[in-house]
């Protein structure tokens, strides 16, 4: 077990300088110019990362590299290497094999992180090679080392990863390839060289054992699907006798958390302990995943009878910023299972994004030692937050007896583990539906959806569930995919944005300010909705409504004029080959088509603006389309959002009767669409 990227990334090193034959590198995200040991490893190869692969390749000929990573989308650039340099990074040797990975269901990520050296050793976790990693266990206030892509300082960051050889690690090799073959199309031979590639100074934890490897993936383009780790939590969750330890980056699958609910029921049910971070990051993620982690805080609340569920944060001393990111992936059933994997406690980890785990058990004739080594990681793991030691923490364990009761003996310690409550805003509650696009249950397919509802083309009807859901939730449900990873999200949250609108409010100016904020907005991918809300918060629905529209439509015809000027090919290799699909269908059908891609909440608003403008769709049918398309949604989330900020801020039985109406009209319209689509079926 390797605790945070300092040791992961000395020991990832030393084993690729060894490397004879093949090394496979799987990533959510990787940067070729990362360095792995940032104060100099002084190994007598380059520092930074593809440069490093780079000499490797060069200096032994029979050695070739695969490095699979997800193919992101344009919205997550700010925080990666843009598509070029990292092509340019990682092609400059014709035995370094690069792709980028996109044959996912759309929403979907390849979201592994592997590495594996002459099928020999492999690290699996949930760190990727990247910037914005690197730290040590003793996560300092400061450290010239921890230095984002940016040349800015980031805070403290804890993460897992584990390392294994012999039969595992050829057993990742495998995985490897078929991961490579589902992507490429291509196969990958096996190498039979093995041989030992295992750092000189890492210790071994547990020596002679079985290592379970555990997958999700996603069925698409008819290959077949795997909820390994899904099984394995609920399946951990119903045998534990005594406790389970979670520490998650995420906290938001509600398979997961009703499989707790359970056991939390039954009057000799385990302790459950649960370990996150205490603050997501940025505003949007608080407002998507903290909102579904603090119902699901307050569900097993409700259950715990027993007092046994627990939800805690690692606490720094004040010196250290007090917080830490926390983006582990690992869990301890009793002492008798131990995982480590790239899965989150979310839904799209269970059921959408590809995954991988490993998993440690005390079973057969050897059950007590392999006990007693998963007892040590634990501890191990423990110590950490606490400010203490392993030993310590096995003695409070010992003279205790239970985990959450050793938690507590180091309770006034600086470095603490504290129990806390999300929040949950009201009018978050509010506005985030139970089941949504940020942490689906199932992959989406939107272009199976645009071409079930063309009329033309009809196969099916809409989901049932469409039946219910709000327009307005949907959209801030699709934000999520579209604003996670800028940092627009910490300067441009709802709270900057209206005051600012209040202030333009009383400029002489205020149609075209306004008019100019969305083109400006939009062209940066600020989410269409969230200024349509902040619109209808500060004017209303008269004016706010109509500055809505016109700021609408003239950010859609920036983006469309901002498509046409890149042109097709420039728009296809930024945005890739799913999206561009469905920019050729848009172009095709027209009007109809336009109004369907507006109203349902298929992509962000500006990456269909830039989309349609590449695909030549004729500006009239793209603007009167728009027009339509977005019409009731402006006009009904501007109602909403002002009525419902007026409810929070002076509640009154009008105001009340008022916003219900709006929801009903929400719904209703939802209602509508999909009747209209039913009949025009049954026409045809």
């Amino acid at each position: 077990m390797l605790v945070d990227a300092d040791t992961y990334f000395r020991a990832a090193r030393e084993a690729m300088r060894a490397a004879q034959h093949s090394i496979f590198i799987l990533s959510w995200d990787i940067d070729s110019q990362m360095r792995l040991v940032p104060y100099g490893a002084n190994d007598g190869y380059p520092e930074p990362l593809a440069n490093f692969l780079h000499a490797l390749l060069s200096e032994r000929h029979e050695l070739e590299v695969w490095l699979l990573n997800w193919d992101f989308m344009l919205l997550y650039a700010m925080e990666r290497e843009w598509p070029a340099m990292v092509r340019r990074g990682w092609t400059g040797h014709r035995r370094l094999h690069f792709c980028m990975d996109g044959r996912h269901p759309v929403g979907a990520a390849h979201h592994q992180k592997i590495l594996v050296i002459d099928d020999a050793i492999a690290f699996v976790g949930g760190i990727d090679l990247t910037t914005a990693r690197w730290d040590t266990s003793e996560h300092p206030p400061s450290h010239p080392s921890r230095m984002a892509r940016d040349g800015k300082p980031y805070g403290p960051f804890h993460d897992v990863q584990a390392a294994v050889d012999g039969d595992a690690a050829r057993a990742l090799g495998e995985l490897c390839r078929e991961r490579w073959r589902r992507a490429t199309r291509q196969s990958v031979g096996f190498n039979r060289h093995g041989g030992d590639r295992w750092p000189t100074w890492l210790p071994v934890d547990i020596a002679d054992i079985n290592v379970g490897i555990s997958r999700t993936i996603p069925a698409y383009a008819g290959e077949v699907s795997a909820r390994e780790v899904l099984q394995l939590h609920l399946d951990a969750i119903a045998a534990a006798k005594s406790s389970l330890l979670f520490e998650n980056q995420y906290f938001t699958s509600g398979l997961i958390a009703e499989a707790l609910a359970v056991r939390l029921s039954q009057q000799e049910g385990p302790e459950v302990v649960v370990i996150t971070s205490e603050k997501h990051s940025g505003w949007l993620e608080e407002a998507t995943m903290g909102v579904r982690r603090a119902r699901l805080q307050a569900h097993l609340r409700k259950v715990d009878g027993g007092h046994r569920y627990r939800l805690l944060h690692p606490v720094l001393p004040t010196q250290q910023g007090g917080s830490l990111n926390l983006h582990s992936k690992i869990f301890f059933m009793d002492d008798r299972l131990c995982t480590i994997g790239s899965a989150n406690l979310s839904n799209r980890s269970m059921a959408c994004d590809t995954e991988c785990n490993l998993s440690v058990e005390a079973s057969g004739p050897d059950a007590p030692r392999i006990a007693a080594k998963i007892g040590i990681l634990r501890a191990r793991l423990l110590a950490e937050h606490l400010g203490t030691t392993p030993e310590c923490i096995l003695q409070a364990l010992r003279e205790r007896g239970s985990v959450s009761r050793a938690i507590d003996a180091f309770a006034s310690s600086p470095r603490r583990l504290q129990d806390f409550d999300p929040v949950l805003p009201p009018e978050l509650d509010a506005l985030i539906p139970e089941q949504a696009l940020f942490d689906p249950e199932r992959p989406i397919d939107p272009e199976k959806l645009v071409t079930h509802t063309v009329p033309r083309e009809v196969r099916a009807v809409l989901p049932r569930r469409l039946a219910g859901l709000m327009l307005l939730a949907l959209t801030l449900s699709g934000l999520a995919l579209a604003w996670r990873y800028t940092p627009m999200q910490d300067y441009l949250n709802p709270a900057v944005l209206i005051g600012t609108a209040e202030q333009i409010e009383r400029l002489p100016l205020t149609p075209l300010l306004i008019i100019a904020a969305y083109v400006i907005g939009c062209l940066l991918m600020l989410p269409v909705m969230l200024l349509i809300a902040v619109t209808g918060i500060v004017f209303g629905l008269w004016p706010g409504a109509p500055y809505a529209m016109a700021g609408t439509l003239c950010a859609a015809a920036a983006g469309y004029g901002l498509g046409s000027a890149l042109g097709r090919d420039a728009v296809r290799s930024l945005l890739g080959a799913r999206l561009n699909r469905l920019s050729r269908r848009v172009a095709r059908r027209g009007v109809l088509a336009m109004i369907l891609v507006r109203l349902l909440p298929l992509a962000p608003f500006g990456v269909i603006n830039i989309l349609c403008g590449a695909s030549h769709i004729r500006l009239r049918d793209y603007l009167l389309g728009t027009l339509v398309g977005m019409l009731p949604g402006v006009l009904l989330t501007t109602a909403f959002a002002h009525n419902l900020a007026q409810l929070v801020r002076r509640p009154s039985q009008q105001t009340l009767g008022v916003l219900l109406i709006v929801v009903l009209l929400l719904a209703g319209f939802a209602i509508g669409i999909r009747r209209l689509m039913q009949k025009q079926r049954s026409e045809q």
